[in-house]
């Protein structure tokens, strides 16, 4: 098995062999590493094993996007909180501009939500289309994703 496979499968042993010749941070044919992977189809144990192993949280596939984004697109908010642990960069963008937070507020993911802004990611910062996740959020009716990113945007004016 290969290591994209088992990051996706979530075998540990079949990545751990594929390690011992693998660096952490190959890519596939679409640019996604096996963290990348791993996060998207939420195999908790393996995020676990190849950041242990030295995976940088940060890289992008072809799209963009990283690790943190795909888990908080998905919804996976265990994964969240790991990469958020490991150091990955809360408001990197992908390839629209769009953030971790942009896609946790599009879908209503609250509780992720609260963790990027938790962890300083920027309510404002804008995609390609000149939107935030604040003005997604509204658009798709995700009523506490609005009021958390609302209050987050208030707390940043207060502040300065």
């Amino acid at each position: 098995m290969d290591i994209f496979e088992a990051s996706r499968k979530n075998r540990l042993d079949d990545l751990a062999s594929a390690l011992r010749v693998n660096h952490p941070d190959i890519t596939d044919y679409h640019g996604a590493t096996p963290l990348i992977i791993a996060c998207y189809y939420n195999s908790l144990d393996a995020v676990a094993l190849l950041l242990a192993a030295g995976a940088n949280p940060d890289l992008r596939d072809q799209t963009g996007n990283t690790a943190l984004m795909g888990a908080s697109f998905k919804g996976y908010n265990k994964i969240v909180a790991m990469l958020l642990e490991a150091g990955a960069l809360v408001d990197k963008q992908n390839n629209n501009l769009a953030t971790a937070l942009t896609l946790a507020a599009t879908f209503g993911r609250t509780e992720i939500v609260n963790l990027l802004l938790e962890n300083g990611a920027d309510p404002l910062t804008e995609d390609r289309f000149g939107k935030n996740p604040l003005d997604y959020s509204k658009e798709q009716d995700n009523l506490l994703c609005y009021e958390l990113l609302s209050a987050a945007v208030k707390k940043r004016s207060d502040n300065s």
